[in-house]
C-alpha cells in the first residue's frame, strides 16, 4: 500500500480501497468543478481516470480551475492537469483527451467501458446528450449542475436530477430533456445549489469583454463563480463516488 493512502485505508478498509483502484472513471469537464473532482479522486487512490476537457487555461480561469495559474495560461486543460494528477500518484493511468464532448463525438468515448461517468460539462446542449447516453451507460452516472452565482456554501446539495427544485439550469436540461424525448427518468444524483445571485461587477468587467469571452467560449453568457463554491461542488462529486464504492465494498 503507498504511504500517501494510509490515513484513506484506515477509514474505508482494505476492500474499499482496492476498489477504489481498481474502478475505471471517466470525468466530462476539467473547469472550475471537474478539476477539484479529478484532485480528490486521484488523492483518494483512483488509478483509472479519463478526463476529456476540449479547451486551454485562460485568465479567466485563475480564479477557481485548480490547475489554472499565470504559468499555465495557453496550456491544454487536460495536459497541465494530468502532469499535477501524476505528480500526486505516478503509476496513475490519467488519460487525457482534449476534445469536445457532444453528439457527434460521443461515440468516441465508449462508456461502456466504465464503472463511473461524471458530468462537468457547463453547454446545455452537450450536457443533455451526456445525461441520456450517461443513464443508458453500465456504469453509475453523477452529475454537477450550475455552481455559478452562488456565494452561500450552505445551499449547495445533492438531490435526484428530476427533483431538483430552484436551479435554473436542472430546470432547463429537464425541460429540454422531455422536449427531445427519447429519455427514460432514472434517478440519478446530480450537485446543485438553489441559491441565484446577480452579477453586481458587470461594469467593472466591461460588457465587451465579457461578450468577447462568451463568444470564444461558445457560451450564451459569463456569470461570476468563486473558488470555495466551484471546488465544493468538485468535491462532492468526487466524494458521491467515493462513498457508492464504499457502500458497494462495506455493505
Amino acid at each position: 500500500m503507498d504511504k500517501y493512502l494510509q490515513r484513506t485505508t484506515l477509514l474505508v478498509g482494505e476492500n474499499a480501497q482496492a476498489e477504489i483502484s481498481r474502478v475505471r472513471i471517466i470525468l466530462f469537464g476539467v473547469g472550475g468543478v471537474g478539476s477539484w473532482c479529478a484532485e480528490a479522486l486521484v488523492r483518494s487512490g483512483v488509478r483509472h481516470l479519463t478526463i476529456v476537457d476540449f479547451d486551454t487555461v485562460s485568465e479567466s480561469n485563475v480564479n477557481r480551475q485548480l490547475m489554472a495559474t499565470p504559468t499555465t495560461v495557453g496550456e491544454v486543460k487536460v495536459e497541465v492537469l494530468r502532469r499535477r494528477l501524476l505528480e500526486i500518484s505516478p503509476e496513475a493511468q490519467i488519460i487525457a483527451c482534449n476534445e469536445h464532448y457532444s453528439a457527434q463525438t460521443a461515440e468516441n468515448f465508449a462508456l461502456a467501458g466504465y464503472d463511473y461517468i461524471i458530468d462537468a460539462i457547463d453547454s446545455l446542449k452537450d450536457k443533455a446528450d451526456l445525461i441520456k447516453r450517461g443513464m443508458a451507460a453500465p456504469g453509475v452516472f453523477f452529475s454537477s449542475l450550475g455552481a455559478a452565482l452562488k456565494i452561500d456554501p450552505t445551499r449547495i446539495k445533492v438531490g435526484n436530477f428530476w427533483k431538483v427544485r430552484d436551479c435554473p439550469l436542472g430546470a432547463a436540461l429537464r425541460k429540454k430533456l422531455r422536449r427531445e424525448g427519447g429519455v427514460q427518468e432514472h434517478s440519478f444524483l446530480c450537485v446543485y445549489g438553489d441559491e441565484v445571485l446577480p452579477n453586481l461587477g458587470v461594469a467593472a468587467v466591461g460588457e465587451d469583454a465579457l461578450g468577447a469571452e462568451a463568444l470564444s467560449a461558445g457560451k450564451a453568457t459569463i456569470n461570476g463563480t468563486m473558488a470555495h463554491i466551484t471546488g465544493i461542488f468538485g468535491f462532492t462529486l468526487a466524494g458521491l463516488v467515493l462513498k457508492d464504492i464504499y457502500n458497494k465494498a462495506n455493505g
